[in-house]
């Protein structure tokens, strides 16, 4: 994969860095000029994976969220958010539409389907008691410049 440039960040999983998350991708972003709209769509993806590690990966105990994002050729944004929390057994059914793991927080179990509908493709590795990585790309418009 050729990278034109790229930006590493790791936060402790605390709900208040999610807007943390989101300042530093849209920061690192502005090099590319997005549109509004791509830009408000990016963010919320990440503010939903990153939510995703300090809710569920991490469960009430502290640990590192790293973010990782990549710009690509031909307008193509690839970003990564890793936890090494408790994983997902079954990432499959987690990814289902209004399926949560922590109903008493009142999750609507929304997350993966907002990250997919906002990005052009979403992928989510996980491996219990190891933590959970999930892979984003969107390919922004091309300017008429």
């Amino acid at each position: 994969m050729e990278v034109l440039n790229e930006i590493k960040f790791t936060m402790p999983s605390k709900s208040v860095n999610e807007s943390t998350a989101r300042a530093v991708v849209s920061s690192f972003l502005t090099q590319t000029d997005p549109t509004v709209e791509e830009l408000s769509d990016i963010r919320t993806a990440v503010s939903e994976a990153v939510t995703n590690a300090v809710v569920h990966g991490y469960r009430h105990r502290k640990g590192d969220i790293e973010l990782t994002v990549k710009l690509l050729p031909r307008r193509e944004i690839y970003i990564r958010i890793r936890d090494k929390g408790c994983g997902i057994a079954d990432v499959e059914k987690a990814m289902q539409p209004l399926f949560t793991t922590a109903p008493e927080e009142e999750r609507s179990g929304l997350g993966f389907s907002v990250m997919e509908s906002f990005m052009d493709s979403l992928t989510v590795k996980s491996t219990v008691g190891k933590g959970t990585t999930v892979t984003m790309r969107k390919r922004l418009a091309t300017h008429g410049n």
